[in-house]
């Protein structure tokens, strides 16, 4: 399956979802036409794209039911900034590598961080793909650092 392109479909999505105020199917469902019209492989075979959309269905579905909960998390790493008062592009990129790393457990967090930066890259400005590397990098070390403290300790 063509997770990243899943990705990018989720990105537009929730970008579409915000500036146009169309709901979740219908940005889902007019990209994941553009993209079968674009991608001949995705047209050519229906059984992939039923797997990228439902993964990118998942996504969309996932960050806006726990958008209040990504946004508060956000925050916290969000040096100088609001949430609401990043570019569009940067804030649903963050909202759904934040999903990835928080709420999924079929995505490693490396490879969430990886994908949040090359979407940041293609669809952000030239900043974009480190702002999104620094918040992120924070994100994952304080969930390290929470979970080494979780663990137990065993003195040798």
């Amino acid at each position: 399956m063509k997770r990243r392109l899943a990705r990018e479909i989720a990105v537009q999505s929730l970008y579409q979802m915000e500036m146009n105020e169309v709901t979740a199917e219908e940005a889902v469902d007019m990209l994941m036409e553009e993209a079968r019209q674009q991608d001949n492989e995705i047209g050519a075979h229906p059984a992939e794209a039923a797997k990228v959309n439902a993964f990118t269905r998942g996504l969309v579905f996932g960050v806006i039911e726990r958008k209040t909960a990504i946004d508060q998390m956000l925050q916290q790493y969000l040096t100088g900034w609001q949430v609401d008062r990043l570019s569009r592009v940067d804030r649903q990129i963050l909202r759904l590598a934040a999903y990835e790393i928080l709420f999924r457990d079929d995505v490693p967090p490396k490879a969430a961080i990886n994908e949040a930066i090359e979407l940041a890259k293609h669809f952000g400005t030239d900043e974009s793909g480190k702002f999104v590397n620094g918040v992120l990098g924070k994100l994952i070390s304080t969930l390290k650092e929470s979970n080494a403290d979780a663990q137990p300790r065993v003195d040798e």
